[in-house]
């Protein structure tokens, strides 16, 4: 993996992931008001930086007591996809949520992104259902998927 340190996700970073949000996900990109709001009600989110502070990519995770999780977003800068920050990411989201106490956690991916969902099923989620429309305003289904700890 390319050198990289996982840190909390602070106010200061919003500024430095619009520029992501807006390359990965176009017009159904975050606005700082929702980061804002995911920080504000104490939601666990990671940030993943190069060596001089460049944010790679970042990662959002819901805990719903007692025993529920959301992740709410994984996503890695284009350049630096493919490298095991995703993967190191939701490494470090399962793992929280696991010191939590959680017992099934779920996300909702789009269901054209493939890589993605191989990555999580890789890590025991599994398809449970489809959101139809759910991406807006592109009117892109989302998978559901759900991983339970035994």
């Amino acid at each position: 993996m390319t050198e990289v340190r996982l840190g909390r996700f602070r106010w200061w970073h919003i500024d430095q992931v619009l520029p992501l949000e807006a390359d990965l996900f176009g017009v159904e990109q975050w606005s700082p008001a929702m980061f804002w709001n995911e920080l504000a009600n104490g939601h666990f989110y990671l940030v993943a930086t190069a060596p001089d502070g460049a944010v790679l990519g970042y990662a959002g995770l819901l805990v719903a007591p007692p025993d529920e999780a959301w992740v709410q977003n994984i996503a890695v800068r284009r350049d630096a996809q493919r490298r095991g920050i995703g993967r190191a990411l939701l490494e470090a989201l399962l793992a929280e949520a696991a010191r939590r106490g959680v017992r099934s956690t779920l996300l909702e991916v789009a269901a054209d992104n493939a890589p993605a969902q191989r990555l999580y099923a890789t890590y025991g989620f599994e398809p449970i259902g489809v959101r139809r429309g759910y991406y807006q305003p592109s009117n892109t289904d989302a998978l559901v998927m759900q991983r339970n700890e035994d």
